[in-house]
């Protein structure tokens, strides 16, 4: 064989072709070859929404009353505890009674002196009358008498009366409280001297049972409120904590304000609560929401369906060959969590509620449940022998 050193480079080189051939990286799938987009989705669904508006509120006492004495005196004694719940006629506080039980004695004695009197002027009356029918006296003695009898019969009537206030003057020794609330903190000790003059008073009561909730709309709501009203409807309210997350207490419009704050463009409302349990104070902070009215048969999809970009509102409906298709909808009221679609969505029809971040118009979807998805995304399981751990990864208790 001619030339061996040619053959043997011709060999060598068709050796290093056929082992680049079968060792390089495989092409790329196309674009329109990836794998669907993993996502979550709900169907439309017909139900019931309540269109509700909320505001900002405080909680007030149904009722504030600064317990006063209504008698001036030395107090002696203080029954009821700060914070405690009382009612209505229950005592309180207790005023030295002796200087009132000493007038009212002096009014008892005052009325039985002029009763006497006045009982033996009609005696002398009746005698009179006798004599005068047997002529033995003149008739302008009888009318002496008589005048003298109706005079008697006055002063025992206003003896009466006297009694009658300073009993009454007694009874306010002892201080009772006049409606049913929750004490506060006490203003007065006992040994100090207490008149009606004093500004502060014993106590404040507040009437926690039922309680009321001030809070403010927007002026535009107020119209569709009034009709309500009109119509005689009970509207609802509940009322949320502070971070308008937890429910405390549910009551029932009460009243409106009669004017607009121009300042603030916003009207007052005012909401009645029994509030059983205490769960409002007063001066409590709390979100109101205030039920106008319910929508029937609307159609119901989670909020987290909405989207929102240059085609104003729109949502991702899911179509039957697994692609998505933007479709704009037209929104009405929320709550908990569920938005009302006036137009441009059916009942039934599936939307995308969770993936629809990288999505776009004829994307290619698979529709899966939350665990799914979230395996999808992170990719393939990772090799249990070390071998296949992510770069970085630390091996051990601990990682």
């Amino acid at each position: 064989m001619k030339h061996p050193r040619l053959w043997l480079a011709l060999a060598v080189l068709i050796a290093a072709a056929a082992a680049f051939f079968f060792t390089r990286p495989a092409a790329q799938s196309p674009p329109g070859g990836r794998r669907p987009m993993p996502v979550m989705a709900a169907a439309a669904r017909r139900g019931d929404i309540g269109v509700t508006i909320d505001g900002l509120g405080t909680v007030t006492a149904w009722n504030t009353v600064t317990v006063k004495p209504r008698v001036a005196g030395q107090l002696v004694s203080v029954v009821a505890h700060e914070g405690q719940l009382v009612k209505a006629g229950e005592v309180l506080a207790e005023i030295d009674p002796r200087p009132f039980q000493v007038l009212l004695d002096q009014a008892d004695g005052q009325l039985l002196r002029d009763q006497a009197l006045y009982d033996n002027a009609k005696r002398d009356l009746a005698r009179y009358r006798g004599l005068l029918a047997e002529d033995s006296i003149a008739s302008q003695q009888v009318d002496a008498q008589a005048a003298l009898v109706r005079q008697m019969l006055g002063t025992v009537a206003m003896d009466r009366a006297q009694v009658a206030n300073a009993r009454l003057q007694l009874s306010f020794t002892r201080i009772t409280a006049p409606i049913s609330g929750r004490i506060g903190l006490r203003l007065v000790d006992p040994g100090n001297a207490v008149s009606t003059a004093d500004p502060t008073g014993i106590f404040v009561i507040t009437q926690t049972q039922p309680i009321a909730v001030v809070f403010a709309i927007p002026a535009g709501d107020l119209p569709a409120v009034l009709q309500r009203l009109r119509t005689g409807a009970t509207l609802p309210v509940e009322a949320y904590d502070r971070e308008d997350t937890k429910a405390l207490a549910t009551g029932d419009l009460s009243t409106v304000d009669n004017q607009i704050d121009v300042a603030t463009g916003t009207v007052k409302l005012k909401a009645k609560f029994a509030n059983p349990g205490n769960r409002l104070f007063p001066n409590q902070f709390v979100n109101a929401r205030l039920l106008v009215e319910t929508l029937h048969g609307a159609t119901l999809v989670p909020t987290a369906a909405i989207q929102r970009g240059t085609p104003g509102t729109f949502v991702y409906v899911v179509n039957r060959d697994q692609t998505v298709s933007v479709r704009a909808v037209a929104l009405g009221p929320s709550a908990n969590a569920v938005v009302a679609v006036e137009k441009g969505l059916a009942p039934g029809e599936r939307v995308v509620t969770d993936g629809a971040d990288k999505l776009r118009q004829g994307e290619k979807v698979e529709v899966v449940s939350a665990a799914a998805r979230e395996d999808l995304l992170q990719g393939p399981p990772q090799a249990k022998n070390g071998k296949g751990s992510r770069p970085g990864a630390a091996h051990g208790k601990g990682a």
